[in-house]
């Protein structure tokens, strides 16, 4: 469904903060993609793919509003250096935003949900996701479960992106709920990040998609060159891995693994430039990367920001 393009000057404009909330792979990116019509926000169905927050900004034009989604990882708790920066990545947004969505998949136990509750008690609306994989009797009876914490939520939508929803649905109650406030960000931009972290993260998504069972999710991307032309954009980038052995899978035997990963990625960032895109991988070990401070630092996961 197309948003409706013709905004209404006569109300006061409206803007905010919308973290976008669940546990991993909940569906959170792909809704977001969905919402903003471009392929952003990073999805895999590996989970704890998405690292870090990003901002995508929706403008919702019948009630002059502009809707800055707050991609984030997705909550859980384990011990490692890296899931402790992607949990403090989740809740800072908690604390930053003006309103949160909680995707909840259909299949979840509630007492995810009633975690979310003890580390979040602002203004949120609840997403029941992917409930294309449940039949409506599983559906109702899981609203039903929800319908107790009523006094929590502001709303309770069923959405399924493979079923398609209703995207001018949920972005009005999302806009009706933010503060009365100016636009915070230019009414051209689509995200906050460069198109160099754009493009790590297209990348990043390659890999995922193209050796994701083979290579744990501590795999990453460190462009060490960026170079922007008229006509051209020359990306160099390093893929990490922690272990020897996966340097060798990623590159594949006789560099299949890379070629096919170099050209998914390159058709990925094409597709979001008007300009030719060279690309050149190449596969680096930093050994226990994901539990050094000091170069998790280095390749952009600041715990101090």
């Amino acid at each position: 469904m197309q948003i409706a393009s013709i905004s209404n000057p006569t109300l006061p404009p409206r803007a905010g903060f919308v973290a976008t909330l669940g546990r991993p792979n909940a569906g959170k990116s792909t809704l977001l993609n969905h919402l903003l019509g471009e392929h952003l926000a990073l999805v895999s169905h590996k989970a704890n793919a998405t690292r870090k927050q990003l901002q995508l900004i929706v403008p919702y034009k019948p009630l002059n509003a502009q809707i800055i989604f707050v991609d984030t990882p997705g909550i859980h708790h384990q011990e490692k250096l890296l899931n402790q920066y992607m949990l403090s990545q989740a809740l800072k947004a908690m604390g930053d935003c003006d309103l949160a969505l909680y995707l909840a998949p259909v299949s979840d136990d509630i007492r995810h949900y009633e975690h979310f509750l003890e580390l979040y008690q602002g203004k949120h609306i609840l997403l029941l996701s992917k409930i294309d994989t449940c039949t409506n009797e599983q559906i109702l009876c899981k609203i039903t479960q929800y319908q107790r914490f009523s006094d929590t939520f502001l709303e309770l939508l069923p959405v399924s992106v493979k079923r398609g929803f209703d995207k001018e649905m949920i972005l009005r109650t999302i806009a009706s709920h933010l503060p009365f406030s100016p636009f915070l960000y230019d009414e051209e931009l689509l995200c906050n990040v460069s198109l160099k972290e754009i493009y790590k993260e297209m990348i990043r998504q390659s890999l995922f998609e193209n050796l994701s069972d083979e290579i744990p999710y501590e795999a990453d991307v460190v462009i060490k060159t960026f170079e922007e032309g008229a006509e051209q954009d020359r990306i160099f980038a390093h893929i990490i891995v922690e272990k020897s052995s996966q340097k060798g899978v990623v590159i594949g035997k006789g560099g299949s693994g890379i070629k096919r990963i170099s050209k998914c990625a390159r058709e990925k960032i094409q597709s979001l430039s008007t300009k030719a895109i060279f690309l050149k991988l190449d596969v680096e070990v930093y050994k226990g990367w994901s539990k050094q401070r000091e170069t998790l630092k280095k390749i952009g996961y600041d715990f101090t920001l």
